[in-house]
């Protein structure tokens, strides 16, 4: 019988004519993916949308890519296994790098449950342009914000494999920037964000 060849070795990386720095250029402004990370229910969907209008209204490009929308399409085969959490973290950031390589403010909102699952996403952003934001929100109080009543049933046993309850979340170690929920309003939070960037990256170019 003969073995069927891979296409390794048949793949190669193609010299692109405009460069990440001439988009960049292009757009006047400096890219970079602001990664979310908390808790489900945590609020990371309602901040990422507050600052994705501020830079909107700033007139600064930018994207959001949701983890529940994704998960609609673009990641819909993928289960809540630890490894397809995984695979789930390495797709979104490598579509967050090509968006940021076209000059984009990217902001990405996923529970992204473990350190190593955003150590993945650090590596393929670039550690230069990787912005973690932990939206510190106590498990009590995500649990009370949860509408859908998604923790009622993962901890009746329904669901398996929730973020929380059946399923381990690991907190940021060293976050670039903390937004706690409780005691910070959602217009607070984005403008601190608004003012990273400003001072991180700069407005324009």
């Amino acid at each position: 019988m003969t073995k069927k060849k891979g296409i390794e070795g048949c793949v190669y990386q193609q010299r692109l004519s405009v460069s990440a720095e001439m988009h960049a250029m292009q757009m006047k402004q400096m890219p970079c993916v602001y990664w979310f990370t908390g808790l489900p229910c945590s609020g990371k969907s309602t901040i990422a949308n507050a600052l994705d209008l501020n830079l909107y209204e700033k007139g600064l490009y930018s994207y959001l890519l949701d983890g529940d929308n994704l998960r609609l399409g673009l990641n819909r085969d993928l289960g809540f296994t630890l490894e397809d959490r995984s695979e789930n973290v390495r797709r979104i950031a490598e579509m967050a790098n090509i968006m940021a390589d076209a000059g984009l403010i990217v902001i990405v909102a996923t529970v992204s449950p473990l350190c190593t699952h955003r150590e993945i996403a650090r590596v393929i952003v670039g550690k230069e342009r990787f912005v973690e934001v932990f939206i510190n929100t106590p498990l009590e109080v995500c649990e009370a914000r949860d509408v859908k009543g998604l923790y009622r049933k993962a901890r009746r046993g329904e669901i398996v494999g929730y973020t929380g309850v059946n399923s381990p979340y690991e907190s940021p170690l060293s976050a670039d920037l903390l937004i706690d929920t409780v005691n910070e309003s959602v217009a607070v939070a984005a403008m601190r964000m608004m003012q990273y960037y400003m001072k991180r990256f700069g407005s324009t170019i």
